[in-house]
């Protein structure tokens, strides 16, 4: 069912109070994609099994798939079903209206990226819309996120090595963080300090010093996409540091895709592939959430 505007704003309140909380304390909400109702499950399972809070997300794809509010209603049985802490994560969305149609369904996180669609959007267009989306989303109290130009990757297994030198070209600065913040008063700032979209040959590698100038210019919470493939000793240092979200996706695919493949090859006769999925897939990609709430310091932070 729909949620009321009234409990969308007692929902989205919570939900700021405890990113402050994740701040304060030292550990960071996982925000797991959310593909179907099998990774679901495996992201509801791990969170009840480790008392951990955590954010399901949804970018753009999914939200044509499957539709916005049977997302929100999705979250809410199974936050229902097993009494777990838990809130929804609109990422990458490409444009101002459909931020706004995440507000309106009552997502308690809100990304705003314009560049997403357009790579090469001007400074001016991005502070425009990001400004827009976080006046709009006074309407329920939801946390805004954006950055101020595009992040690269994407979110499949990629082949190629990392060029690092090309991608600290695309490094947050301190200072122009700060300018971000300032002109836009977002909720949370996507920082890029090595972390990429996707999953490559080789581990990345986090500029955890740069992440230190970063926290201590401004006041905002911090958020690091593209988070798989990360060796977790980043992540332990980040959320140690200040970060307060960390997003995961091709971990979790892959994971996915894998044991997929395995157990339709071990039983060739079985055609309920649901069934399948139940049977091994939720487990595969259930192991992947649990390590990384170990490595946000999550486990038994939830209060549902």
């Amino acid at each position: 069912m729909p949620r009321t505007l009234e409990e969308m704003r007692s929902s989205c309140a919570r939900a700021r109070s405890r990113m402050q909380d994740a701040r304060e304390q030292h550990w960071a909400f996982g925000a797991f994609n959310l593909d179907d109702e099998p990774t679901l499950i495996a992201v509801a399972r791990a969170a009840r099994k480790h008392n951990a809070p955590v954010l399901v997300e949804v970018s753009q794809g999914e939200v044509d798939d499957i539709g916005i509010n049977n997302i929100r209603d999705l979250v809410d049985n199974i936050k229902n079903s097993y009494g777990i802490e838990i809130y929804v994560n609109l990422d990458h969305s490409p444009s101002v209206n459909a931020a706004k149609l995440g507000i309106e369904a009552g997502f308690e996180f809100i990304h705003i990226d314009v560049s997403q669609a357009d790579h090469n959007a001007s400074d001016a267009d991005i502070i425009a819309a990001t400004k827009e989306v976080v006046e709009y989303a006074k309407l329920t109290g939801a946390s805004v996120e954006s950055e101020p130009h595009y992040f690269g990757g994407s979110s499949n297994l990629h082949l190629e090595k990392i060029d690092y030198d090309e991608i600290k070209k695309t490094f947050s600065t301190p200072d122009g963080a700060k300018a971000f913040v300032d002109a836009t008063g977002i909720d949370t700032f996507a920082a890029a300090i090595g972390n990429l979209h996707g999953k490559y040959p080789v581990p990345k590698k986090l500029d955890l010093d740069l992440l230190k100038q970063i926290r201590q210019t401004i006041n905002c919470n911090i958020s690091l996409h593209g988070g798989s493939g990360t060796p977790g000793h980043y992540f332990r240092d980040a959320v140690k540091i200040g970060v307060s979200k960390i997003n995961i996706n091709s971990d979790m695919r892959i994971a996915y895709r894998e044991a997929l493949e395995k157990t339709l090859q071990a039983n060739p006769n079985e055609y309920s592939v649901a069934k399948l999925v139940s049977k091994d897939v939720i487990g595969a990609v259930q192991a992947v959430v649990e390590s990384k709430i170990a490595d946000f310091n999550s486990a038994g932070r939830a209060q549902p």
